[in-house]
């Protein structure tokens, strides 16, 4: 596809994992260096280590420095936000975490919203917690309740110019719904969540799914692989950057 370096961006759910050593990294390779070792395989990865903890400036400057000038982060949203405030009085946490996501400049490509599977349907607190962000066109929301798949919920995503992940996950297919110029599908595994390693006709099929978004009017596709256990993820992200014809 004309342009198809520019519009994908392949990659997977982080890239720190001591079982990818000699499955992904080079056996002798610091773990030290293995960031820039997958910036050269990746011009993406998707970081849930935010999610889990605060990180300091520093590190965010290191991720820059130590990444090509095309590399793109997407940070996920701390669970304080999405998981214990289930979105509510979050304004604080919001400017806190967008402050120190911004010491990535043009590195940072999204921030990843992930909303609880028990935080209650409510549009009004989902757009609330979005507006509160400088830049709503830069949040990817991902649902994990069926509740949240409607048109509402478009609707709202589209008002504000926010970014709808389509999860492929135990109990929810894979679709090419997009509501911006930006799609995102998060690969956690098929038929078991993060154990389980894609077949290459499913890599064409997701590869097709991603092709007719970028035809369809999405300037930007970012696909991560969160089936990280024995290097699955990176398999397979480097295998469907070859059925997007994608050079690492």
């Amino acid at each position: 596809m004309e342009g198809a370096e520019e519009r994908f961006f392949v990659g997977t759910s982080g890239w720190n994992y001591p079982d990818w050593r000699g499955k992904f990294y080079p056996e002798g390779l610091s773990q030290k260096r293995w960031l820039e070792y997958y910036a050269t395989q990746f011009k993406a990865v998707e970081v849930n280590a935010t999610f889990y903890r605060k990180f300091n400036d520093r590190t965010y400057q290191n991720w820059f420095a130590r990444t090509p000038p095309h590399f793109r982060f997407v940070l996920k949203a701390p669970r304080t936000i999405t998981h214990l405030k289930h979105l509510l009085d979050v304004e604080e946490e919001i400017r806190s975490f967008e402050r120190t996501a911004s010491l990535l400049a043009e590195k940072l490509g999204l921030i990843l919203l992930q909303i609880a599977p028990d935080t209650p349907f409510d549009l009004q607190r989902l757009k609330s917690a979005l507006m509160a962000f400088n830049q709503p066109t830069r949040v990817a929301v991902e649902f994990r309740q069926k509740q949240w798949w409607g048109e509402e919920t478009y609707g709202l995503l589209r008002e504000v110019g926010a970014v709808l992940v389509n999860p492929d996950c135990p109990g929810h297919a894979l679709c090419d719904r997009w509501v911006s110029e930006v799609g995102y599908l998060r690969l956690h595994g098929r038929r078991r969540w993060y154990f389980d390693l894609y077949a290459a006709e499913e890599l064409q099929a997701i590869a097709e799914t991603a092709q007719r978004m970028a035809g369809g009017g999405c300037r930007e596709v970012y696909i991560f692989f969160n089936n990280t256990p024995s290097g699955f993820a990176a398999q397979n992200a480097l295998d469907l950057q070859k059925q997007l014809a994608l050079a690492p």
